[in-house]
């Protein structure tokens, strides 16, 4: 089975003098200000957001066009890509107004003695200095990631491949133009009759059950773009997870008394641990397995390496040691956490990363909220009946940990264009804390708006994330029956199949899609099957025009919808 690659690499520069500019900086405080500001409303809305790179990447385009042509000094692709870095680092922040949106639910249940309440200021500073310590983390393993395993990051290669095509003009490349500027159409306009018109419903389930369990399929363009880029051994190891937990799953849960329905919400409670399980064994022995690569990568990562574009170690170790004494600092006095379990969260944070980059460079998928109750389950056992540290010691790891993930997406459409990395995590660094300020100064306007919960914005991460608080505050052994079995057994079969990969990949599923594709409603995984079967069918027929114009299509799928969400959020902020 093939699967879609980038295009060739521009050349890396070797300086920041190309990208890095003050127009590129000014710009990508704006575009940050924005995304971080639009995003709180959507995720809390439907649970997840749009594509963040592409969006960043079509505004960044936009605004330096607009200067250009009043100053006389074109943009570049690696110019419009820092911009896109900012934008991308600020919406990171934008999502984690989920773990805000969770303390309040919790807060408003006055019998569990919960009261975590963050002012502004907390805000701004725990979500700056956990995303800025997430970065650095992250700063070393794109090497690993990005150039040796060469992940897909679908909405990064979208990005880069977006840029690409907008640099290069439509004389230069009409045709890739056109497939691009036909599939923005094509996801722009669907999203329209669906959401804004309201012409037909959003998704189409299976049945009454289908319909309790999710399984069926949504009209999204997008979802099919990120099939079509993932390729078609990601997309079917998704299609097995999918049929594993809501198709196979629910009967036998429920014909055992495991679960008293075959719904959704409760099937989750008991198909998330076997799903954490193939994901965390599939990422963390696919590392061990490049050991020696990895360990060179940290030797070779010094101010002596003149040819590497890439930040420093000793700046890396540096910024990550500062970093963490800050958070050290600010939870022992504003939240009343221990020093010792700020240092365990960063430690936790890490491996979080190492699993979740390699979740979300194969699937497209950030199993943030998965990841992030395993989290739960590990602060539940240090320090067991206590939600409070629970949720914020989850809350912080699982900060740190999507804001390094992130990074990576940025890295890939770096690699694309040929931007300086060094740049890149520059620009993230100056970005985050203005996404940080728009999440505090935006999430508390939406919460006096529309409220928190059931009777408002009902983020559904947030109410898992609760929920499994209160369940994991009265002892595991209200957990489901049999599901660290589950647990134990997905971890000793993604094991088996990682170490199996290299010899036969083209045979086996992959572990962690596999987790992923358990996890995320079969609603949204059904079109990314159908968009990489699309790619594998179209390159067999047409290995040529699929080479020419399968990747400038796929990205116009993903970019059209996102935008046109985009800018229906703001409206909805907006109040109109």
């Amino acid at each position: 089975m093939s699967t879609i690659h980038a295009p060739a690499a521009g050349p890396q520069t070797s300086g920041a003098h190309r990208d890095l500019t003050l127009r590129a900086i000014a710009i990508s405080v704006i575009v940050a200000a924005l995304i971080g500001a639009s995003y709180p409303y959507v995720v809390l809305k439907i649970g997840y957001g749009p594509n963040i790179s592409v969006v960043s990447a079509f505004f960044g385009y936009i605004m330096i066009s607009a200067i250009g042509f009043l100053t006389g000094a074109r943009g570049s692709a690696v110019e419009n890509n820092i911009v896109q870095a900012g934008g991308t680092a600020a919406g990171q922040s934008g999502f984690m107004c989920v773990v805000l949106a969770a303390l309040d639910m919790l807060n408003a249940k006055p019998g569990l003695g919960f009261s975590v309440h963050l002012s502004v200021w907390q805000t701004f500073w725990w979500l700056t200095i956990a995303g800025l310590t997430g970065v650095l983390m992250a700063v070393p393993l794109r090497r690993y990631y990005i150039d040796e395993e060469n992940l897909t990051f679908a909405d990064g290669m979208a990005a880069g491949e977006v840029l690409l095509v907008l640099d290069q003009g439509r004389r230069e490349a009409a045709p890739r133009v056109a497939a691009l500027g036909l599939g923005m159409f094509l996801s722009g306009l669907l999203a329209v009759l669906r959401d804004k018109l309201k012409l037909f419903a959003d998704s189409w389930y299976f049945g009454s059950s289908g319909m309790s369990l999710r399984m069926g399929t949504e009209a999204s363009l997008l979802s099919f773009g990120s099939g079509m880029l993932v390729g078609p051994r990601i997309a079917i190891s998704m299609g097995l997870g999918m049929i594993a937990s809501w198709v196979i799953a629910p009967r036998m849960l429920a014909a055992h008394g495991i679960v008293p329905a075959p719904e959704f919400a409760s099937v989750l409670r008991w198909v998330m641990w076997p799903a954490t399980g193939f994901m965390v064994a599939g990422g963390i022995t696919a590392l061990a397995l490049k050991w020696k690569l990895v360990s060179k990568t940290f030797a070779s990562f010094s101010t002596k390496n003149v040819s590497s574009t890439d930040l420093p170690i000793k700046y890396v170790v540096a910024g990550v040691a500062t970093l963490s004494l800050m958070l050290c600092v600010l939870q022992v006095y504003s939240l009343d956490f221990p020093v010792w379990l700020t240092l365990v969260s960063l430690v936790l944070s890490f491996f979080l990363m190492l699993v979740g980059t390699r979740v979300l460079g194969e699937t497209n998928w950030a199993p943030v909220s998965a990841l992030a109750n395993l989290m739960q389950a590990v602060f539940a056992v240090i320090s067991p009946g206590s939600m409070s540290v629970n949720m914020i010691g989850s809350g912080m790891s699982g900060t740190v940990a999507v804001n390094g993930e992130t990074l990576m997406q940025t890295y890939k459409s770096g690699k694309i264009v040929g931007s300086n990395n060094r740049s890149l995590t520059i620009v993230q660094l100056i970005t985050i804390p203005v996404g940080s300020l728009a999440v505090a100064l935006v999430y508390p306007a939406l919460k006096a708006k529309y409220g928190i919960g059931d009777s408002g914005l009902t983020s559904p991460i947030s109410v898992k994330w609760a929920g499994f608080a209160e369940v994991l505050n009265q002892g595991f052994k209200q957990l489901p029956q049999g599901c660290f079995a589950a647990m134990l057994i997905a971890i000793a079969l993604g094991v088996v199949i990682t170490l199996l990969e290299p010899k036969y990949s083209h045979f086996l599923p992959s572990p962690t899609a596999v987790g992923i594709g358990m996890l995320v409603p079969g609603v949204s995984v059904m079109p990314m099957v159908a968009g990489g079967l699309c790619q594998w069918l179209w390159a067999k027929t047409s290995s040529k025009s699929e080479e020419k114009f399968c990747l400038p299509l796929a990205s116009g799928f993903i970019a059209g919808e996102a935008l046109v969400v985009l800018v229906f959020a703001i409206e909805a902020m907006l109040g109109k």
